[in-house]
């Protein structure tokens, strides 16, 4: 599994307050350090929803140590004098009926100030409404749907929830940056297959727009079930319509073994994906024929630049035991929005309950340089930063064959 999450060009040092060295225990507790050693200090708590175990907990713990390690640093600097900030996190199993019971559960604590989750799209879109209706912010470091901040109407976007932001890019950026890659690359014929959930639909469906707008051709369109870990007849289907390649909507746990098996029944082509493919879990369960499959992601590598060394140091020397994987750039960036929130938002204020609104308001005026770059919001909450990465797999290894920005 890759010891990086990605983050985005022109990313600048960490600002002094929150740059300072974490603290040298290891991660896990849902209890942050004290503010500035003060135990008489208010409590407020970010919380976190994410897949904490299951197939993707690879993800949701890298997730949730970087929103806690922005937390003990925050602290540390005494960010927002008289509040000690605390951890709260909820396993939402990638599942969208586990994620609203975690949401409405953070919902009802009063110290609860702002969630960084989910990871999921679909899980998304039931804990939306439930943290708007308490008026307690939500920032995603992965959430890709479109809709989230658009509604359903594309061609009249209207923001359903004004409490939801995201640090990362959408699908109605990363599908067409595949697409445009695979169609400079010479390759014009192309299949498709999505896992039906919100995510990989969203990706296909944005991919396969922009390919055909360039001129290319979908050979051959096809779903597979997300329990499932059999894809014959799928690729049974798209073999004989020999694409040049196939672009999947969905994530590494059937992305993988989907690769394998089209190599292994001769259909021996790349598999493309979206960031959900973007993990050494991938690699592990694709195999050797692995070799040249792709993935986009947000952001350019981590260790590309100064700010993402500086949170891949910190974070190595808070002792966790997880990776921060792809999103954790992001999610740390999703928390310390968050915080510069606070510090505006819970200065003057008597509860965290009556300082709901007002962060809310504030969190859409932040803007500052972190570790994924210029972190700031537009009118509908969706990150002004639309920098991606295509990644090949090169010699038993994700390698970065390309960042630009999307425009």
């Amino acid at each position: 599994m890759p010891k990086r999450s990605v983050v985005s060009v022109g990313a600048t040092l960490l600002a002094a307050s929150l740059a300072l060295s974490a603290c040298g225990s290891r991660g896990g507790s849902d209890n942050s350090s004290t503010a500035g050693g003060n135990s008489s200090a208010k409590v407020a708590k970010i919380g976190v929803i994410a897949p904490l175990s299951g197939d993707l907990a690879a993800l949701g713990l890298g997730i949730k140590n970087s929103v806690d390690l922005a937390i003990k640093q925050a602290n540390e600097a005494n960010a927002i004098p008289g509040w000690k900030l605390e951890l709260a996190a909820e396993d939402d199993q990638a599942t969208a009926d586990v994620g609203k019971n975690a949401a409405t559960k953070l919902a009802g604590d009063k110290e609860v100030i702002g969630v960084v989750g989910t990871l999921n799209s679909s899980v998304a879109l039931q804990v939306q409404p439930v943290l708007a209706s308490a008026n307690i912010v939500q920032v995603s470091p992965a959430n890709t749907g479109v809709s989230l901040t658009k509604g359903e109407d594309a061609a009249n976007p209207k923001r359903p929830f004004p409490t939801y932001f995201r640090t990362c890019t959408t699908d109605a950026i990363q599908g067409p940056f595949a697409a445009r890659y695979l169609f400079n690359s010479g390759i014009k014929e192309v299949a498709t297959v999505h896992d039906k959930k919100a995510y990989g639909q969203g990706l296909v469906e944005a991919f396969t727009a922009e390919f055909k707008n360039l001129g290319g051709t979908i050979v051959a369109a096809e779903t597979i079930n997300p329990d499932e870990d059999k894809y014959d007849a799928v690729v049974s289907a798209i073999k004989p319509k020999a694409p040049e390649a196939v672009y999947y909507g969905g994530e590494y746990p059937q992305g993988g073994p989907l690769s394998q098996q089209m190599k292994s029944q001769g259909l021996d082509v790349p598999l493309m994906g979206g960031d959900g493919l973007f993990d050494g879990k991938f690699i592990e369960l694709a195999g050797s024929t692995s070799e040249g499959d792709m993935a986009t992601s947000v952001g350019a590598p981590t260790d590309s630049t100064a700010a993402g060394k500086t949170f891949l140091d910190q974070y190595k020397t808070a002792g966790y035991s997880d990776p921060s994987a792809a999103y954790g750039g992001y999610a740390y960036d999703a928390a310390n929005a968050i915080i510069n929130a606070l510090k505006v938002s819970l200065k003057d204020a008597a509860s965290v309950e009556a300082a709901r609104p007002n962060t809310v308001t504030d969190l859409g005026k932040v803007s500052f340089d972190g570790v994924t770059g210029k972190v700031a919001f537009d009118e509908f909450g969706d990150t002004t930063t639309k920098v991606l990465t295509v990644y090949k797999v090169t010699g038993g290894a994700w390698k970065a064959e390309k960042t630009d920005e999307f425009k």
